[in-house]
């Protein structure tokens, strides 16, 4: 597999997470709210206990993003072949770097800020949980791409994919409608990127990219959903501030 189609596939699968599933549905065109809290402890809960809440078209929705990561995993070892063929030093994106690229300047900007970190923040569990159930060595410690639960590895799924593409699907999909090519062009390019760079560098296998990619990019569906929905119930919000962050608890009295 050539590497074009193959950034392409990885793109299409953070696409994926806009298709629509209650989990993950891309939010409406409403305005966000004024306030730049959120209910964190809330959105913790809702979002660990979804599947209980899912529909037809959510479970639907769920099977293809397996049916794009098993299709993926036909691949591994082609892909893996090719890469470590190049296999060579790349650039890596420092923390100061991203802290440049977030949009801060204005309270729209750091609250879309802070929707890259609770994406990334809220997909980590889930991220490292599977890592520790299903235990898939790396390509850079076998050449079977079936090696799941015998050495203890934790490959399976990228968390660097996951973290891009809940960063970047963020990007891509919130704020208002101008340039919105030029968000989802930057934002999903993150994501395929971060991804390639993995795969060129044997750190994972295809399929554990295209997982990382759906689940981050569902992950920040989730997110930008809850943000444009005020929740009228006690909250625990994390609130940035001028110069960081402080816990705030609200309670409504009836």
């Amino acid at each position: 597999m050539s590497p074009r189609p193959l950034l392409i596939l990885l793109l299409a699968a953070g696409a994926l997470g806009g298709a629509g599933p209650a989990w993950c549905q891309s939010p409406g065109p409403t305005a966000p709210p004024e306030t730049t809290g959120r209910g964190l402890g809330s959105d913790i809960k809702l979002y660990f206990t979804a599947p209980l809440r899912w529909d037809r078209g959510d479970w639907a929705w769920f099977g293809g993003a397996l049916i794009a990561i098993g299709a993926s995993h036909h691949y591994d070892t082609q892909v893996r072949t090719h890469f470590i063929k190049t296999l060579g030093s790349s650039q890596t994106t420092r923390s100061k770097d991203l802290q440049d690229a977030l949009p801060t300047s204005d309270s729209a900007g750091r609250r879309e800020a802070w929707a890259m970190i609770e994406s990334a923040a809220l997909s980590t569990v889930p991220v490292y949980a599977l890592k520790y159930a299903v235990g898939r060595e790396r390509p850079d410690q076998t050449s079977d791409p079936n090696a799941w639960r015998k050495g203890g590895g934790d490959s399976f799924p990228s968390w660097h994919a996951t973290a891009a593409f809940a960063v970047g699907t963020v990007l891509a999909e919130s704020g208002n409608d101008d340039y919105r090519w030029v968000r989802r062009l930057l934002g999903y390019g993150l994501g395929g990127v971060t991804s390639f760079e993995r795969l060129k560098h044997n750190a994972h296998w295809l399929s554990d990219t295209v997982a990382g990619a759906a689940l981050g990019a569902a992950s920040a569906h989730f997110v930008m959903k809850r943000a444009n929905a005020l929740d009228e119930q006690a909250q625990l919000r994390l609130v940035p501030i001028e110069r960081g962050a402080m816990l705030s608890y609200t309670l409504t009295l009836r």
